[in-house]
């Protein structure tokens, strides 16, 4: 393993958030300060608790989760596709450093971006609504997870995307109303059957779950079934990258 070549893509990458700080922290921090404004004061005034929970403090997983899903897939998707950009990659792929360990530079420092700004969100939350987490471990550890898996998804997002409106809509597109729909203002058992049914077919709830749970001890669906899905969406992420590696799709030409 070379340390080294994973160390200077990790602080290169890593050095960008901080020459970007307004953009990579503070409006993502502030963008999730008008959710609790909105959603805490205007709609938590009219609902006064969910599943034994007051709404403001409801809804601070879903809206944690939304900031590290967008935030991972953006960080990942943009740190590899610049090099592809303006013609660096070539150097990268050239250099004596594996697969592995280049997918471990960007991938990493995606993830650790993403996991700072949750920590960040999660601690301006507890300036709204009051905070109690049951199982801290386990929080971490569906933060860790989730943003290195969906780091991983925009490292593949930024090797597909051959134009800067691709890079972005999958995200707007996809991944954003996939949040908003996946129970991160609402519990899913809320829903009627029918509706019930369909969003368990959004991958996005048992992320939300397994993370609320870890909070409040309720959930939409088992915590078990939520770390088994995100796992299984990690095996497909890293598959893809293999794969992607192997074949030089978008890489080597």
């Amino acid at each position: 393993m070379n340390f080294r070549a994973v160390a200077a893509i990790y602080k290169f990458e890593m050095a960008r958030t901080w020459r970007t700080l307004l953009q990579s922290i503070v409006s993502p921090v502030v963008s999730t300060s008008l959710y609790f404004v909105v959603f805490g004061a205007a709609i938590g005034s009219r609902i006064s608790e969910v599943q034994g929970v007051s709404y403001g403090t409801f809804i601070v997983p879903g809206l944690v989760m939304l900031s590290v899903l967008t935030q991972s897939i953006a960080n990942a998707s943009f740190g590899i596709y610049f090099p592809k950009f303006i013609g660096t990659i070539y150097e990268i792929l050239s250099a004596p450093i594996s697969h592995v360990e280049i997918v471990l530079g960007y991938v990493g420092a995606a993830a650790t971006k993403s996991i700072i700004l949750g920590l960040i969100i999660l601690a301006t939350a507890g300036l709204f609504v009051p905070l109690h987490i049951q199982h801290p471990v386990w929080m971490l550890s569906f933060l860790v997870l989730t943003a290195v898996t969906f780091s991983l998804f925009g490292f593949i997002i930024g090797i597909w995307a051959d134009g800067f409106e691709k890079l972005q809509m999958i995200p707007m597109l996809v991944v954003t109303p996939l949040t908003f729909l996946g129970g991160s203002f609402y519990s899913v058992n809320m829903l009627p059957p029918a509706w019930h049914s369909i969003a368990l077919l959004n991958p996005v709830v048992y992320l939300i779950s397994g993370f609320r749970w870890s909070f409040y001890e309720i959930a939409d669906v088992r915590v078990e079934i939520s770390v088994a899905m995100t796992l299984a969406f990690l095996a497909v992420c890293m598959t893809i990258i293999w794969w992607i590696f192997k074949t030089g799709y978008r890489l080597k030409r």
